[in-house]
């Protein structure tokens, strides 16, 4: 063997070692965020107020922008539209089922720069910080693909309950289907 052979032959070892171990921690990080779960299904008679073609990122732990949680069906980036209701924001991505974030999940939304996987202009990404059943904040992230999210920001903000009366509100029964 010459040793463009040997250093093929390691460069190709290590190449199967990063991706054996890039599996296994995506795999570990399945297992870990197997508990939480995203609401499915959008309550009937929900008034869309405004829709938008978006790319959604990721979602994280809060105020953790490059922590990625892999919350079922979040765990991957993809296409899709978000519409808000009256309701509440119902994200519609592809290949996946529709996930309904009650206003009375949301806890915050702005916008934000940096996440896992993405680096945009100062201000580009949506950021939507709710609550995943078990009362854990997450923040998800979403870029809107059709202009300035200074419109569909204001409409979200309109939907998050006031600091402290969350405290006084009784889960509704929102009509959610899974």
């Amino acid at each position: 063997m010459s040793a463009r052979d040997i250093a093929v032959a390691i460069t190709i070892g290590v190449a199967i070692l990063v991706l054996i171990v890039m599996f296994t921690a995506w795999r570990r990080r399945l297992r870990r965020d197997s508990g939480l779960t995203a609401p499915l299904g959008v309550p009937e008679h929900a008034e869309v107020l405004d829709r938008h073609e978006v790319l959604y990122v990721s979602t994280t732990k809060h105020d953790q922008p490059l922590e990625r949680l892999a919350i079922h069906p979040l765990a991957y980036r993809a296409r899709g539209e978000v519409a808000v209701t009256d309701r509440g924001l119902a994200l519609c991505l592809d290949g996946a089922p529709t996930v309904f974030l009650a206003s009375s999940r949301l806890e915050s939304v702005g916008r934000a720069t940096v996440t896992i996987d993405r680096v945009v202009e100062p201000g580009g990404l949506v950021r939507v910080a709710w609550e995943v059943d078990g009362g854990t904040i997450v923040d998800s992230y979403l870029r809107l693909t059709d202009g300035d999210p200074k419109n569909f920001i204001s409409e979200l903000q309109r939907l998050v309950p006031a600091p402290g009366a969350r405290d006084d509100i009784a889960t509704p029964d929102t009509g959610a289907s899974s």
